[in-house]
């Protein structure tokens, strides 16, 4: 989605460009003018390269923390594995600790 309005704001900044292009070629306009223009021209550019750059970082971060998040997830899903397994375990000998006492009591009696 950001993508799309990057994409966009670029189409639009390129549109702009044209025209200025278009007016300061069929115009006569002073000097001080066009430098203006230029001016507004070469700042919009830079503005673009800077968001370009922060997006191009953000989608960096995006990916490592995407990353990041998967190795947990697998990490947590090992860590209820063995502990399901333990669990497990403890289970069947207390299951064998009752039988054994059981059978020690039938001994008794």
């Amino acid at each position: 989605m950001f993508m799309n309005i990057l994409e966009e704001k670029e189409k639009n900044l390129y549109k702009l460009i044209d025209k200025l292009n278009l007016l300061t070629s069929t115009y006569s306009q002073s000097t001080y003018q066009t430098d203006n223009i230029l001016r507004e021209k070469n700042e919009i550019l830079k503005q673009k390269r800077e968001i370009e750059k922060k997006n191009q970082e953000l989608i960096r971060e995006h990916k490592y923390l995407k990353n990041k998040i998967e190795n947990l997830r697998r990490d947590l899903k090992k860590k209820t594995n063995l502990e399901n397994e333990f669990n497990q375990e403890i289970e069947e000998i207390s299951q064998e600790t009752q039988n054994l006492y059981e059978e020690l009591d039938k001994w008794r009696t």
